[in-house]
């Protein structure tokens, strides 16, 4: 126990004359990317034959691309990685089953009902700029994205997190801001956040240089097909009531990312499919429920 005694302490009042008169009040509001993480989501059978899978097609991948939301020309500028356009009804049945609870956890009300997915591969040096999902959804403000990680174990690569970044909104105006949360990439989990997120993957060293030594991912990006062909579905057009204030902050963050043109397909050329219904109820419960 402390030796000092036990006494009420006596009020004080901060005189006006203590701070400088000068001081303007000016909050800037930094408000934290939402992000849900799933632990052993395809189960380890399942997502030891998709690691072996991603390595034994080392030949299929090529180098991954984005889009220059201005021009809308596709380059390499920013991002180092391997890619490979997959569909899988197994890992889309996955992903229908714990939406419902990860739109709970993440606060997001839009219907998904479709999603693209690439497998990549991180080796030395391996990276991807600040960038938002605006390339791969018509409609950033209602769009999920999902990483899905991959490895060896022990890892035989370093590095290659993933940064989150905040969003400030000062005098409403929003933008994304410095600060960032990290997640790190571990084998057999998942992480969800909103398409509009600014985010990087940090770069990776792969000191073996062999393939099967790289970080791999599936990622995915999930919308809703009927909400992209409506016009009153963009971002220019909101208030949304779909939209909770924290999406549409990120959603007016991201605008300037999202492509001026459509693009007739996916720039790393993955291709959209249907999400099935999901299976046994996944949603968040109460006790007494």
């Amino acid at each position: 126990m402390s030796g000092y005694t036990m006494e009420p302490a006596t009020p004080m009042e901060i005189s006006p004359r203590v701070l400088p008169s000068s001081d303007q009040w000016s909050p800037v509001l930094a408000v934290p990317a939402p992000v849900c993480r799933l632990e052993n989501f395809l189960g380890a059978e399942r997502a030891g034959a998709l690691l072996e899978y991603a390595i034994a097609r080392a030949d299929d991948f090529t180098a991954g691309t984005v889009v220059d939301p201005l021009t809308g020309q596709v380059s390499r500028k920013g991002r180092d990685s391997l890619v490979l356009p997959v569909t899988s009804e197994v890992f889309s049945a996955h992903l229908a089953d714990c939406l419902p609870l990860v739109q709970e956890v993440l606060d997001h009300r839009a219907a998904l009902t479709r999603s693209l997915t690439v497998l990549t591969a991180h080796g030395e040096g391996g990276h991807f700029g600040t960038h938002t999902d605006a390339s791969r959804v018509r409609d950033v403000s209602t769009a999920l994205s999902a990483v899905y990680y991959l490895h060896r174990r022990p890892r035989g690569f370093g590095g290659g997190q993933l940064r989150l970044y905040d969003t400030v909104v000062n005098d409403g105006r929003a933008r994304p801001a410095e600060s960032y949360r990290t997640v790190e990439p571990e084998h057999d989990t998942i992480v969800f956040f909103p398409s509009s997120a600014f985010h990087e993957v940090v770069p990776s060293t792969c000191p073996s240089g062999r393939f099967s030594d790289h970080r791999f991912t599936l990622t995915t990006w999930i919308s809703d097909e009927e909400s992209d062909a409506r016009p009153d579905a963009r971002p220019d057009a909101r208030p949304d009531a779909r939209l909770s204030r924290t999406a549409q902050w990120m959603a007016d963050a991201a605008e300037g990312t999202r492509p001026l043109h459509d693009a007739e397909g996916d720039h790393d050329g993955a291709m959209p499919v249907a999400l099935p219904p999901s299976g046994p109820a996944t949603r968040l419960r109460t006790s007494g429920n």
